[in-house]
C-alpha cells in the first residue's frame, strides 16, 4: 500500500504544491525594484508614445513655452549679473552680494519645494488609484512608497530646474567661469532636489499619521506655530528701518536682512557656497585649485545629507504609510445633523440677490472645494507666500528719482498675481465640468436650465478669486507707497483679470471637456488645458500693457519731472483713458466670448 492511499490528503496537496511556479513567491528586495523600474519604463513609454500620437500641438505648446521662459529668464539673469559686476567692482563685496542672493533664492526655493513635494506625495500616496491597488499587492509599503515618490520629484523637480538653471548659467557666463562650474551643475541641482523632497514626505506621512487620532493637538500646534510666525513677521516689519533706496545704508542692510538665510547648517548655504568656489576653480594655481577640491567638498555634504533624508523618508513609510493610510480611510467621524456651516451661511447671504438654484450651485463647489485639501492648501500657500514677499517689499521713495522703479515693480508684482491666478483657474476652474462626467446624468435631470450651472462655476471663480487677488494687489501698492491713481488703475485690472480668466477657463471648459478622466491634473494638462493657460497668459500680457503702461508715462510726465512729457501732460492723460477704456473692452470680451461658445457646447452636451 502506498503512501497515497495511507494518507489521501498528502497525494492531494503534492500535485497542488508542484503546480505553484516560482514567481508566486513573495519577491526579494532586490527582484522588487527590477520590477517597479520595468513598470516606471513601461509607463513612461507608453505617456510619452500616447502624448506624441494624440497631443503633439500640446507637446509643441509646452515645449515652445518652455523654451520661451527659460531664454527670457536668461537674458533678464544676464544682464542682472551684468549689471551687479559694474555696480560693485570690488571683489569680495561682489562675491558676499552674490552669495546672499543665491542663499536667498535657494532658501526660498527649499520652502516652496518642501510644501509642493508634501502636497504632491499626498495626492500620490494617499489619493490615488494606483497607489490604492499597490497596497491590495504583496509590495512593501517602502518600495511603494519609492515608486510614488519618485514620480513626484520628477512632477516637481522639472520648475525648480527651470527656475534656478537660467540663473546658474547666466553667472557662470557672466564671470568666466571654467568647465568645472557647468559640470557639477545638475549633481548640485539633483542633489539639492532630493533635500527639500524629502522632508515635505517625511512631513506628509506624519500628518496623516497623527491627524486621524491626534486632530485636535495638531491643529492647536499648527495654530500656535502660524500664530508665532504672524507676529514674527509683524514684528520684523515694525522694527525694519526705511533708509534711501541705492544708497550705502540700504545696500548694508538689504545685505544685513538676506545674512538670515546664510546660516551654515541650511542646504541652500551648501549649494550656494559650492557652485561660487566652482566658479573659481581651476588647474593654473594652488588658491583655484583649492577652489576646485572645496567644490567637491559641498557636493560630497549636499549629496550625503540627501541620501540620509531619503533612507530616513523610505524608513518613515515603512513604519507609517500602510498604518496612515488605513487609519486616514477609516477614520470614525460622528454623525452630525445635517446643516449649513457659517461658511455656507455666510456665502448665501452675500448672494443674496441671486436666484435660490444658483445659489446652492455656488454653495456646492464651495463645499468641494473646501473638502479637498489639495486645492485649498495650494491655494493658501502659494497666496500666502506671495503675500509674504509683498510685506516684506521695501517701502521706497516715491519721488523724481525713483518713480519709475516703483511703477515698474508694481506692474510686474500685477502681472505675478494674474500669472498665479491663470494656474489656478487652469488647474481647478477648467476641469470643473469635466469632473462632473460620470454624475453629470444627475445634472441632466435637474430642474436647472444649464447655463445657471456655468453661471454658477463662472461666480464661483470670479468672486473667489477677486477678493484674494484685490487684497494681495492692495498691499503691495501700500507697501510701495504709490500713487492713489495707481492703485485705483491695478485694481479696476485687477478685476479684469478675474473676470477674464474665469471667463476662458469656465467657457474652454464646457467647449472642451473630457467626461472620461477623473484626473484634474490630466485634464487640465490635455489640450484644453494647454490652450486654456495660453489664452490666459496672452490676456494677461495684453491687459496689463494696456492699463498700466499709459498710467505710467502719465505719472512720469506729471511727477516724474521730465519737460519733454510734461508738456504733452493732456495728451497722456488721453492715452490713460483709451488704454483704460481698451482694457475693459479687452476684459469683457474675455468673459463673454468663451461663455457664449461655451453656452452652445454645454447645451450641445448629452448626457
Amino acid at each position: 500500500m502506498n503512501d497515497a492511499s495511507v494518507n489521501p490528503s498528502r497525494a492531494s496537496r503534492e500535485p497542488l504544491d508542484r503546480s505553484f511556479p516560482a514567481r508566486a513567491r513573495v519577491l526579494a528586495a532586490p527582484e522588487e525594484t527590477a520590477l517597479f523600474w520595468r513598470l516606471r519604463r513601461r509607463l513612461m513609454t507608453n505617456s510619452f508614445r500616447e502624448s506624441i500620437a494624440r497631443s503633439r500641438l500640446r507637446v509643441a505648446l509646452a515645449t515652445a513655452l518652455t523654451l520661451v521662459l527659460w531664454v527670457g529668464l536668461f537674458v533678464l539673469f544676464l544682464l542682472g549679473f551684468e549689471f551687479l559686476d559694474d555696480a560693485i567692482p570690488e571683489p569680495v563685496t561682489h562675491d558676499e552680494t552674490v552669495r546672499a542672493m543665491y542663499s536667498i533664492f535657494f532658501a526660498s526655493l527649499t520652502v516652496m519645494l518642501v510644501i509642493s513635494n508634501a502636497i504632491i506625495v499626498y495626492s500620490n500616496l494617499y489619493r490615488s488609484d494606483e497607489a490604492t491597488f499597490l497596497l491590495t499587492t504583496p509590495a512593501r509599503a517602502e518600495r511603494v512608497f519609492l515608486h510614488k515618490f519618485q514620480q513626484g520629484m520628477l512632477f516637481s523637480s522639472w520648475g525648480f530646474l527651470l527656475l534656478g538653471s537660467p540663473m546658474l548659467v547666466a553667472y557662470g557666463i557672466v564671470v568666466e567661469a571654467p568647465w568645472f562650474y557647468y559640470g557639477v551643475l545638475l549633481p548640485y541641482l539633483a542633489a539639492f532636489a532630493y533635500i527639500p523632497g524629502s522632508l515635505g514626505a517625511i512631513l506628509c506621512m506624519l500628518v496623516v499619521r497623527c491627524i486621524p487620532t491626534n486632530r485636535v493637538h495638531v491643529l492647536t500646534v499648527a495654530g500656535v506655530l502660524a500664530a508665532l510666525v504672524g507676529g514674527w513677521l509683524m514684528w520684523s516689519l515694525a522694527s525694519r528701518q526705511t533708509s534711501e533706496l541705492l544708497t550705502p545704508g540700504w545696500f548694508l542692510e538689504m545685505l544685513a536682512r538676506l545674512r538670515a538665510s546664510e546660516s551654515r547648517m541650511l542646504p541652500s548655504w551648501w549649494l550656494s557656497s559650492g557652485l561660487l568656489e566652482a566658479a573659481r576653480s581651476g588647474w593654473r594655481d594652488p588658491s583655484a585649485r583649492t577652489a576646485m577640491v572645496e567644490s567637491v567638498l559641498f557636493l560630497a555634504v549636499t549629496t550625503s545629507n540627501a541620501l540620509v533624508l531619503h533612507q530616513l523618508a523610505v524608513w518613515t513609510a515603512g513604519v507609517t504609510y500602510r498604518s496612515g493610510y488605513s487609519a486616514l480611510l477609516g477614520a470614525h467621524v460622528a454623525r452630525r445633523r445635517l446643516k449649513m456651516s457659517w461658511m455656507d451661511r455666510a456665502a448665501s447671504t452675500v448672494m443674496r440677490p441671486l436666484s435660490a438654484r444658483l445659489r446652492l450651485l455656488i454653495v456646492k463647489d464651495l463645499r468641494l472645494f473646501r473638502r479637498d485639501p489639495v486645492q485649498w492648501s495650494q491655494f493658501l500657500i502659494f497666496f500666502g507666500l506671495l503675500g509674504l514677499y509683498f510685506l516684506n517689499t521695501r517701502r521706497l521713495s516715491y519721488d523724481v528719482n525713483y518713480a519709475s522703479w516703483v511703477n515698474m515693480i508694481s506692474f510686474l508684482n500685477l502681472a505675478v498675481v494674474g500669472l498665479l491666478l491663470s494656474t489656478f483657474t487652469t488647474r481647478f476652474i477648467f476641469p470643473m465640468i469635466s469632473l462632473e462626467g460620470r454624475r453629470f446624468w444627475i445634472l441632466g435631470r435637474l430642474p436647472v436650465k444649464r447655463d445657471t450651472i456655468l453661471w454658477s462655476k463662472f461666480l464661483f471663480a470670479a468672486a473667489g478669486s477677486l477678493v484674494p487677488c484685490a487684497l494681495l494687489v492692495l498691499l503691495s501698492d501700500l507697501m510701495l507707497g504709490v500713487s492713489p491713481l495707481v492703485v485705483w488703475v491695478h485694481l479696476l485690472a485687477c478685476a479684469l483679470l478675474c473676470s477674464g480668466l474665469s471667463g476662458i477657463a469656465v467657457g474652454l471648459g464646457a467647449k472642451l471637456p473630457n467626461l472620461r478622466e477623473d484626473s484634474p491634473a490630466r485634464i487640465a494638462a490635455g489640450f484644453g488645458g494647454t490652450l486654456n493657460l495660453v489664452l490666459s497668459a496672452l490676456y494677461i500680457v495684453s491687459l496689463v500693457v494696456m492699463t498700466t503702461v499709459p498710467c505710467h508715462f502719465y505719472l512720469l510726465a506729471t511727477q516724474g519731472g521730465n519737460e519733454a512729457l510734461l508738456l504733452n501732460a493732456s495728451r497722456q492723460w488721453n492715452w490713460l483713458m483709451l488704454g483704460l477704456l481698451g482694457g475693459c473692452l479687452l476684459g469683457i470680451a474675455a468673459t463673454a466670448v468663451p461663455m457664449v461658445v461655451g453656452f452652445r457646447a454645454f447645451r450641445e452636451l448629452e448626457t
